[in-house]
């Protein structure tokens, strides 16, 4: 060889060696997600904002729609094609290659909630709790009761006979729906009065989340469980897009109109899914180890075990993208999922959620919870 040619055979060598190392590298990056790649805190602010703005809609299980249009709009703002379903669920396809081995990403837009059930004599409401309602949770908490026809009416959860300086019994009285009923902001006197408004049996009574997020990460609210979780998953999908990244199965999203009330997940699985994964709150509490700055794998609940390989998925997902987790047994839970195996689909299951304090009550979690779960999804499905 003549040796003139011998450098620029040598630089055209390294050229090659460089394009070749640089194609790897963008292979790597792109496909195998890791802690050290991706700096996802900028999707913190985006879930805080899109939970936020769900948790102003009122949507107690059966009362939905709006919640529902919302979500919708947001999915199709992401680039996707969202559908509602019968039960007034959003079902989402995020995209995926393998459509004979689909997961299913459940969460519930559905929250707490009470029905006017009595129209008193004295003008006060009477309500039955829809889901895990508890009377000592709402008393003294604003509500909204809807009315079928005549717009939406403002009042109060209270005591009855709730004044500390008239009722010498008010420490003592047990905290029931028998107890506890609804004082209408509106100058009523007797069931007549009521019924003028619009009232009746059968109206919902919403509840006031009071949503704040502190300086230091935390969000505050009535009905994270699950709100927190549709907006984790908004995040996942727009983290998809934002990356350009086709996950090797295919990835739906089911966001559920009944989980409170127990069959949430219970229809619109579809075809080629052969797992499921609910995203919802992570249980925080005496005698578990998750945190609200962590993600909660769950390993058993009431409906018992989660299966094994799914939650030994989850847990390396997590550790290979550094989220802090906390692996728990729920002592007193159910999921959408269960309700998916209940109604008789052959899959495996399992269970995730950013940390939520103070479950069914004024929920606390924190965006560091939040960005755990959502490093895990991405570990666990890409």
């Amino acid at each position: 060889m003549n040796k003139k040619y011998k450098p620029v055979i040598a630089v055209a060598v390294l050229v090659i060696l460089v394009a070749i190392l640089g194609i790897v590298t963008h292979v790597v990056m792109k496909y195998i997600p890791s802690s050290e790649k991706m700096d996802l805190n900028e999707y913190g602010s985006f879930i805080l904002e899109e939970t936020q703005n769900l948790l102003a809609i009122d949507s107690p299980s059966g009362m939905t729609k709006k919640a529902a249009e919302h979500v919708m709009t947001r999915f199709e703002a992401l680039g996707y094609a969202p559908q509602t379903t019968r039960k007034d669920g959003v079902l989402v396809c995020l995209g995926g290659r393998d459509r004979e081995n689909g997961l299913l990403l459940e969460a519930h837009m559905d929250t707490l909630g009470g029905m006017v059930c009595q129209i008193k004599a004295n003008g006060r409401l009477k309500i039955t709790p829809i889901g895990g309602l508890r009377a000592e949770n709402v008393e003294t908490e604003n509500c909204r009761v809807v009315t079928k026809f005549d717009g939406v009416i403002e009042g109060t959860a209270q005591l009855i006979n709730a004044s500390t300086h008239v009722n010498e019994k008010y420490a003592d009285t047990q905290r029931t729906f028998d107890t506890v009923e609804i004082v209408l902001d509106e100058p009523v006197a007797d069931a007549e009065d009521v019924k003028k408004l619009g009232v009746r049996t059968g109206d919902y009574v919403c509840f006031e989340p009071r949503t704040r997020v502190t300086q230091s990460g935390y969000i505050k609210s009535r009905f994270l469980d699950d709100k927190l979780s549709v907006g984790i998953l908004l995040g996942y999908a727009k983290y998809l897009k934002d990356e350009q990244i086709t996950p090797e199965r295919a990835v739906y999203v089911h966001v559920t109109s009944f989980e409170e009330v127990g069959h949430g997940g219970s229809a619109s699985v579809p075809a080629g899914v052969t797992e499921a994964i609910s995203v919802d709150m992570g249980c925080v509490g005496e005698g578990l180890t998750c945190d609200e700055r962590m993600v909660s794998i769950c390993a058993k609940d009431s409906g018992g075990p989660y299966h094994y390989d799914v939650v030994r998925g989850l847990i390396a997902a997590a550790e290979k993208m550094g989220a802090p987790y906390a692996v728990d047994v729920y002592p007193r839970y159910g999921s959408d999922v269960e309700a998916t195996l209940r109604a008789g689909y052959d899959i495996r299951h399992g269970l995730i959620g950013s940390g939520v304090y103070a479950s069914h009550g004024y929920e606390r979690s924190h965006v560091e919870g939040a960005l755990a779960t959502l490093k895990t999804l991405i570990g666990y499905v890409g």
